[in-house]
């Protein structure tokens, strides 16, 4: 990995705000057995202090980051823990207990009786200047989501991260609070999280009802949540979501890859499914027949994995991130780090906003979609007037208009998956009469004689094709296209052989930018556009000198090189 350069992401370039710290630790002291309070009081056994342990029968324990120590030689008895207890009050349902006012959580273990047998005492803190890290992406107003392991700071970067959207950028925040450890115990909020409004949460099994609640009842803009860790409350994410409301949250996971194996909590990043290809596909992918692939958009299109309290990886598209995991392709998320001078430095693999130069149909990553976001853009072709004349390309022809399709029996679904995949000029007409061609199934036409005749009168084209699959659709509308004239396959992001040998030169070009700006250094393969027979030959000798492999793709005039990475 390169070393990491100083980026100008939220005033990145310059010290950001220090972190300012307050942890009301003398207030968590009061409540422990007096030895423990003394052997916390001096600054340096209070300094990183996690949390405290107390456990029946067991000295009492002080754990900091990466190491452990012992408070006193005396054990805990049932009488310490009696007194903890009573100074605490009543715990939840979830075995928590706070004190009120301040962010320290003590959390109960008990015996098969009921019995409280151990104290696990967690300091909290709130730490003011941690958004910095991810101040860019509260602005776009998406969805995001915190991971990590416990421990790591997630639900201190939630406290600071509400503070921000309500009081910063006004916001209506509202916090759903299971265990009252963003806001604090007590039923007035710790002024860590700003304006944002506070709702507790009665039982944790319920936290995914106090969800939809605070969404129907009190219109907020975005909502924070701590630990989704239930199907249930997956389902509540995905719905607030889909009503136009930002989501703030963390989940049970240290890194996106967990989530994905997580049956559970899979449907945040989009869910899994199992999905069986045709011979055509799995071919033109290189895969098996049966493959996984991501359902739906995912709910948090950000994602952070925080790996330390100054090291977070961000993936800016997790739709994209899923789709090359299960791909087995490699992910290169955008790497932050806040330095000791002070200075957030970015190391950003992704490659940078496209040429506003560049044609919309240059090169198109391998695969049955293109990944969404300008990151993705095709490989920029060189400036047209910056060529030699010989080089030059004819200017293009005016777009004709899109060709309206009317499917009978053919998915609506795959059909967009098709145009979308392809980038191919086609809409769907909704009655025969407004289309300029009918795509339909064998079968289903016989089904629906009306559509059959109608065609024929206002005579519009019938193409009929098999099944209802990706490649057979997909050669169905390319055979449209090339009927409806001779610059079909070109609107459709392809050039045909016909000019394709008298641009040696432009290909030759298109295949370097591809190997020196995609396959190279992202390690993805990318297919270049159809060519000539001999051109493809040069192309193919081109990748060969990098060191790389290629192979040829499509039929007919759409034959086309795939270069793979190394």
């Amino acid at each position: 990995m390169p070393s990491p350069s100083v980026a100008s992401i939220a005033d990145a370039a310059r010290p950001i705000t220090p972190q300012r710290i307050t942890d009301d630790l003398d207030r968590l002291l009061e409540v422990l057995p007096e030895r423990v309070g003394e052997a916390l009081a001096s600054p340096f056994s209070r300094e990183q202090l996690l949390e405290v342990v107390l456990d029946l029968g067991r000295a009492p324990e002080a754990r900091y980051p990466g190491r452990a120590q012992l408070l006193d030689q005396r054990p805990i008895d049932r009488a310490d823990l009696a007194a903890v207890v009573q100074r605490l009050g009543s715990f939840g349902g979830d075995n928590r207990a706070g004190i009120e006012r301040t962010l320290h959580r003590i959390s109960a273990i008990r015996n098969r009786g009921g019995e409280v047998v151990g104290l696990t005492c967690r300091v909290g803190r709130a730490v003011f200047g941690t958004v910095a890290m991810v101040r860019d992406l509260l602005d776009s107003g998406q969805s995001l989501l915190l991971m990590g392991r416990p421990g790591v700071g997630k639900t201190t970067a939630l406290r600071e991260i509400a503070r921000v959207l309500a009081d910063d950028l006004e916001r209506r925040v509202v916090v759903i609070d299971t265990s009252n450890e963003i806001a604090g115990d007590g039923d007035i909020p710790h002024p860590a999280i700003g304006r944002a409004r506070r709702m507790q949460v009665a039982r944790p099994e319920h936290q995914h009802q106090v969800m939809i609640e605070a969404v129907e009842n009190h219109m907020p803009e975005v909502i924070v949540i701590d630990e989704i860790g239930t199907e249930l409350e997956a389902q509540a994410a995905r719905t607030i979501a889909e009503r136009g409301v930002m989501l703030v949250a963390t989940a049970h996971g240290n890194e996106l890859a967990n989530l994905i194996k997580n049956p559970t909590l899979a449907d945040l990043i989009g869910g899994i499914q199992s999905v069986t290809l045709g011979d055509e596909e799995a071919r033109r992918r290189g895969s098996q027949k049966t493959v996984l692939e991501r359902c739906s958009d995912p709910t948090f299109p950000l994602a952070v994995e925080m790996h330390s309290r100054s090291r977070w990886l961000v993936h800016r598209d997790v739709a994209r991130t899923v789709d090359q995991q299960l791909r087995g392709q490699p992910v290169r998320p955008q790497v932050r780090e806040l330095g000791s001078d002070g200075l957030l430095r970015l190391n950003d693999p992704e490659p940078g906003p496209a040429s506003p130069r560049m044609p919309r149909r240059g090169l198109v990553a391998a695969g049955d979609r293109p990944p969404p976001g300008p990151s993705l853009a095709p490989v920029p072709l060189p400036d047209p007037e910056l060529l030699p004349p010989h080089r030059r390309s004819a200017p293009p022809a005016p777009a004709a208009p899109p060709l309206r399709l009317y499917c009978c029996g053919v998915s609506p679904q795959l059909l967009e998956q098709v145009v979308r995949s392809r980038q191919l000029p086609v809409e769907r007409a909704s009655l025969v009469e407004d289309a300029d061609a009918v795509l339909s199934l064998r079968q289903q036409l016989g089904r629906e004689p009306q559509v059959r005749s109608q065609a024929l009168e206002r005579h519009v084209p019938i193409l009929v094709i098999k099944a209802d699959t990706l490649p057979q659709i997909q050669r169905g509308v390319e055979r449209l296209l090339r009927r409806r004239g001779g610059d079909g396959d070109r609107e459709a992001g392809a050039t045909g052989p016909a000019s394709a040998p008298d641009d040696a030169h432009g290909a030759m070009e298109e295949c370097r930018l591809a190997v020196e700006q995609v396959v190279l250094p992202q390690g993805r393969p990318v297919e270049l556009l159809p060519r000539s027979p001999s051109v493809r030959r040069i192309q193919a000798d081109q990748v060969n000198g990098y060191g790389l492999r290629s192979a040829e793709f499509g039929s007919g005039d759409q034959q086309r090189l795939r270069v793979f990475p190394p």
